[in-house]
């Protein structure tokens, strides 16, 4: 089985998890993560897999020296967050939808803010304000920072474009840094559709796929061994990467001829929505 799926960890198993063997079979209990980021990792104090954001739901199958052991709401990914990043289970009406907020302890602009809040965190709106939500934690946040989780944004595309310039950050999920299958995750939860959350995954659940010769056209995802790009239109592509070491605007064909230089690859797969 997957090991980023794999609800089982040397102790326990979640509830019909396939073979627990000797592991304590257990059902789960609800969380949301309560910070602004936290590393979805491998292990604890291991290698960092993932990341979630504000709101995100988390599943707890173990809690043991600080570390929560558990299965991520949005795509089923397992793994190991700190037991600080965790907070109750929340219900979320609405999403960041631009590349970061704040949570603000009343509805004024110079107001103390209480927290960072990325592009996609979840939050529960509890009150409406002249221009502030109150949150169901009494929080603020600037109206036109959130949108309701059902009226998604128009496109995967117009998503990934609010992340230009963004630090790339291997394993990333965030405002802060975010590496190519994130960018990809975001922009389509963000749009309403799900996604698995590495590129290899996406690589075969993400739309269907594109005959070769066909044009280019907006929302394709192109494909290399790790790597993964959004068209923007026929002749440019956005794509958080490690040679800008950002999400960046690239024409399609430069991209392509530069990472067959430079890695020896050519695209693999092209899918589209």
């Amino acid at each position: 089985m997957d090991r980023r799926f794999d609800p089982r960890n040397e102790r326990v198993a979640l509830a019909g998890a396939a073979d627990p063997g000797t592991r304590q079979v257990v059902e789960g209990a609800a969380a949301s993560i309560g910070a602004a980021v936290a590393d979805l990792r491998a292990a604890p104090e291991g290698a960092r897999d993932r990341q979630l954001v504000t709101g995100d739901a988390y599943t707890v199958l173990e809690r043991r020296a600080g570390w929560a052991f558990g299965v991520a709401g949005r795509d089923g990914h397992v793994g190991y967050v700190p037991e600080t990043a965790l907070a109750a289970p929340s219900a979320p009406t609405h999403f960041v939808a631009v590349l970061a907020s704040h949570r603000y302890t009343s509805p004024e602009v110079k107001a103390p803010e209480l927290g960072p809040l990325s592009f996609g965190a979840r939050v529960e709106v509890a009150a409406e304000r002249p221009k502030h939500f109150e949150l169901s934690d009494g929080s603020y946040v600037p109206k036109p920072h959130l949108r309701p989780l059902d009226r998604p944004l128009r496109d995967p595309v117009t998503a990934a474009q609010v992340f230009f310039g963004v630090p790339y950050l291997w394993g990333g999920n965030s405002a802060w840094g975010i590496d190519c299958s994130g960018l990809v995750q975001a922009a389509w939860i963000a749009a309403g559709r799900a996604c698995p959350p590495d590129s290899d995954l996406q690589a075969a659940a993400c739309g269907a796929p594109v005959p070769e010769d066909a044009p280019y056209a907006r929302g394709d995802l192109l494909f290399w061994p790790g790597h993964v790009a959004i068209a923007v239109d026929g002749e440019t592509l956005i794509h958080a990467n490690a040679h800008h070491m950002a999400v960046a605007y690239e024409p399609i064909a430069a991209a392509i001829a530069r990472i067959r230089a430079q890695e020896g690859f050519d695209v693999t797969v092209r899918r589209r929505a």
